[in-house]
């Protein structure tokens, strides 16, 4: 059984944003005091001695009943006032006065001024926190400096072609670099990623840049909006971070220079992956194992080199970071949660679950689905990503073990799913043709989905008495079109002849 920890409020207790968190901390290590990070940061002494002394900035799961600020629904509006201010001269901003003023007179909010005026006050500490940030440039790399980005590569992912994303980091002052495969590039798989290489190496660099917020954030305006995980990430492991400006890859230049040289070295033949976590760990090792050769400059060892990387770094902090991020779902009527952006994907959870509101903490890899008033994990999946989309009481999630290894056949979803005439057909195949046609279903599958790909199989056996990836090819896409009628009868012989079937 896994317990969540349930964060509440105390009474008078100041609630203040991940990034306002993190520049209590950031301006605590260049040495200001508390009562100037008190002033800078406009929040209480106490407020600052609270994060400046906090050692663990895992998200928490949201609080159940939780009662939101009355200015909570006027924020995104409140940004977009203070966004517009920076069009216009000093003299035509609005004050907290005026801000409150138009609350109440176009909007009809029932808010007090200290409430707007404290808002306003938090908004522009925060971005003037970020302004700062993204003035430190500095060309010149020290030991313990970092930069980072995302390259593509294709990957066999237990025998299916796909592509993922890969996350490298370097340290420019060694030319050391140190990669990461995930599917996606969200937050959580930054973080996740930042995590793994911070633990390989034993520190923190002390700054990093970012390609243009990749994952982690978006820009608005002529500033950068992290997410509130990449804000705990950094708050929690205590690292300076900017984001390059677009179309100015000079800046980070050593990292992109890496990309290409972990493509080419690491991901040439195309690697198999059956478990992501183990071939994470070696590429780790195989990642260093590059820099054992002479710096292309300094003529040292680049390994050698690293060592002062190492020296430079922060000490990791006593508890890892847990990264995930908590959103709230209800489940539908058969007790399935849907996730993701650009795809429908659901987790199935229990039937007695459905209708109800639940939590689910999303991290690189998994979706975790809790009980929000017990807290107990409820049930947990491989995450989906990508555009297709996917279910996973749907025989389809099995297809890519089924494909690798039939040997759990008769008793798969999958066999069970099936027509009795595609069932006994399948059945009569010896192992190679059994897989070699549980791999075009898969395939198919990846791109349609199980009910489409089941539709193509049963058009492609009815015409050509298999299920080879041409024929399901051709079928999948008459069904997508409708039926083609021709204007005179097909002679599915030319198909045959095509194929090289006498």
């Amino acid at each position: 059984m896994v317990v969540l920890r349930i964060y509440q409020r105390r009474p008078g207790e100041e609630m203040i944003s991940m990034t306002d968190k993190n520049s209590i901390r950031l301006l605590w290590r260049q040495g200001d005091s508390v009562a100037e990070i008190a002033r800078k940061t406009g929040v209480s002494r106490d407020t600052v001695y609270k994060y400046r002394d906090m050692d663990d900035f895992s998200p928490e799961p949201p609080a159940r009943r939780a009662q939101g600020s009355k200015l909570d629904p006027y924020r995104p509006l409140i940004e977009s006032w203070l966004d517009d201010d920076m069009r216009s001269g000093r003299k035509q901003r609005h004050t907290a006065k005026r801000v409150h003023d138009r609350l109440v007179s176009e909007c009809g909010a029932d808010v007090s001024v200290s409430t707007v005026e404290r808002c306003v006050r938090e908004i522009r500490a925060r971005r003037s926190a970020e302004a700062a940030d993204a003035q430190y440039l500095d060309l010149v790399w020290g030991p313990g400096e970092a930069q980072a980005d995302f390259g593509e590569a294709d990957f066999y992912v237990r025998g299916m072609r796909t592509t993922l994303s890969f996350f490298v980091m370097t340290f420019p002052y060694s030319n050391v670099g140190l990669a990461q495969v995930f599917p996606g590039e969200t937050s959580e798989c930054v973080c996740q990623a930042l995590r793994n290489v911070f633990e390989h190496v034993g520190g923190v660099p002390t700054k990093i840049v970012f390609d243009n917020a990749t994952g982690v954030g978006r820009r608005v305006g002529g500033g950068v909006r992290t997410t509130e995980l990449f804000a705990a990430c950094s708050a929690h492991y205590g690292f300076r971070f900017r984001f390059c400006n677009p179309r100015s890859g000079n800046e980070k230049g050593s990292v992109e220079n890496k990309v290409g040289c972990v493509r080419r070295n690491l991901f040439v033949p195309v690697p198999q992956l059956w478990d992501a976590g183990a071939f994470n760990r070696r590429l780790l090792e195989r990642s260093l194992a590059m820099s054992d050769k002479p710096h292309w400059i300094k003529g040292e060892r680049e390994l050698d080199l690293f060592e002062a990387d190492r020296l430079a770094m922060l000490g990791l902090p006593a508890k890892p970071l847990d990264c995930v991020t908590y959103v709230s779902r209800t489940a539908d009527k058969k007790g399935k949660v849907s996730v993701g952006e650009r795809g429908r994907h659901l987790y199935s959870t229990h039937p007695s679950l459905s209708r109800r509101r639940l939590t689910v903490g999303l991290r690189a890899t998994t979706v975790s689905v809790y009980d929000p008033d017990s807290g107990e994990l409820v049930c947990e999946h491989p995450r989906a990503y990508g555009s297709a989309p996917t279910d996973t009481s749907d025989p389809a999630s099995q297809l890519a073990l089924l494909a690798w290894n039939a040997g759990g056949w008769e008793n798969s979803r999958v066999r069970e799913a099936l027509p009795d005439e595609l069932r006994e057909h399948m059945d009569s195949l010896d192992r190679a043709g059994l897989k070699a046609e549980l791999r075009v279903m898969r395939d198919q599958a990846a791109t349609s989905g199980w009910e489409a790909t089941l539709q193509a199989v049963r058009l492609a056996y009815e015409a050509t008495g298999r299920i080879d990836e041409a024929s399901v090819a051709v079928s999948a896409a008459r069904a997508a079109t409708g039926t083609v009628t021709y204007d005179e009868p097909v002679d599915l012989g030319v198909y045959d002849g095509f194929m090289g079937v006498a």
